[in-house]
C-alpha cells in the first residue's frame, strides 16, 4: 500500500512517554520524516525523558512545514476522578482481547497531577491539539493521543480475537511470550513496507530477531507504533483510521479495521462518545 496521501515536508513523531519522569524508566521517541520531494528518513527510536523528548522534536521539526505528534498518553483530562469516557470505549475492544486500559484522571499523582511532567510538555510543545485538522492540514505543528493497544488489534486481525492480545512487555515475566513480541515486531515491519519507509522497516526486522527483548526494547518498539498511527491517521485510508470522543472530554486517534470498528461503535453509541471519520475527497 502506498501512501494515500502522499507527505510532503512533513515529519511523524512517536512518543511512548512512560506517563511519568522516572529516571531509571525513560520513556522512548522515534521519527519518520518525509522532505520536499517526498523521499523518507527514519530516526531511529532512542530513550528519552520529557524534556531530552521535546528538544529531539524543536531540533527537527523546524525544517518541515508540518509535525504530527503521536503521544501514547492521555492529553486530555478533565476528570477529577474514574476514567474518561473515551477510556472506557477503548476498554470494550482491549479487554476484550485480554488487554487492560488504565484509567486517566486528575487524582493520579505523578501522572495526571496539576504538577505532573505531562502538562509542562504540552504546554512547552506549543502544538495544536485538533486531530481533525491534524490530518488535512498543509502547515503546522499538531500533537494527537494515541494508544498502541488499541491500534494492534486493528493492524493484525489475530489480535482481534477473545483474549488474544500480544504479551509482548518484557518485564511481565509470567506472562512475556517472545512469539508475540515477534509477532508485534513483524507488524511495524509489514506497516513500514505498506507506507514505504524501508529505514523503519528493516530497523523492526532486526527488533524481530531479538533473542531476549527488554522493557527498553518494547518502549522503543512501541514508539514505532505510535509514529505508525501518525501515519495511519494522516497518509493512510481514512475508512481505517477514526477519533474516538472529543477534545474537550478526552479522545484517541487509531487505525481500525472490519474486526475493531463494530465493538468500539457499540461502545461508542452506548455512552454517547463521538466518533469521527475523515473522509478523503
Amino acid at each position: 500500500m502506498d501512501l494515500v496521501n502522499p507527505q510532503s515536508s512533513t515529519v511523524f513523531f512517536g512518543f511512548d512517554s512512560a506517563w511519568t519522569d522516572a529516571p531509571k524508566a525513560p520513556g522512548a521517541i522515534c521519527a519518520v520524516a518525509f522532505d520536499e520531494r517526498s523521499q523518507v528518513q527514519f530516526h531511529e527510536p532512542r530513550l528519552v525523558s520529557f524534556t531530552e523528548a521535546r528538544r529531539f522534536i524543536d531540533g527537527l521539526r523546524n525544517d518541515f512545514v508540518v509535525s504530527l505528534v503521536a503521544l501514547d498518553q492521555p492529553t486530555v483530562v478533565p476528570n477529577a476522578v474514574g476514567s474518561r469516557p473515551v477510556d472506557k470505549v477503548a476498554a470494550s475492544l482491549v479487554s476484550f482481547v485480554g488487554g487492560g486500559v488504565q484509567p486517566a484522571n486528575r487524582s493520579k499523582i505523578g501522572m495526571f497531577c496539576d504538577d505532573a511532567p505531562i502538562w509542562s510538555f504540552v504546554s512547552d510543545l506549543d502544538a495544536t491539539e485538533d486531530p481533525i485538522q491534524a490530518r488535512k492540514a498543509s502547515a503546522g505543528h499538531f500533537l494527537i493521543e494515541v494508544f498502541p493497544a488499541l491500534a494492534l488489534p486493528a493492524l493484525e486481525d489475530g489480535f482481534a480475537q477473545r483474549l488474544r492480545a500480544p504479551k509482548y512487555n518484557p518485564q511481565n515475566r509470567k506472562k512475556f511470550r517472545l512469539e508475540d513480541w515477534q509477532a508485534v515486531a513483524r507488524v511495524v515491519e509489514r506497516s513500514a513496507e505498506r507506507f514505504n519507509v524501508p529505514g523503519l522497516a528493516k530497523w523492526a526486522h532486526q527488533m524481530r530477531y531479538t533473542a531476549q527483548p527488554r522493557k527498553s526494547d518494547q518502549d522503543k518498539l512501541d514508539a514505532a507504533l505510535c509514529a505508525l498511527i501518525g501515519l495511519y491517521w494522516r497518509a493512510g485510508p481514512s475508512a481505517r483510521s477514526a477519533m474516538l470522543g472529543d477534545v474537550d472530554h478526552g479522545y484517541m486517534v487509531t487505525p481500525i479495521s472490519d474486526a475493531t470498528w463494530p465493538r468500539l461503535q457499540r461502545a461508542a453509541v452506548r455512552r454517547g462518545v463521538p466518533t469521527s471519520q475523515v473522509l478523503d475527497p
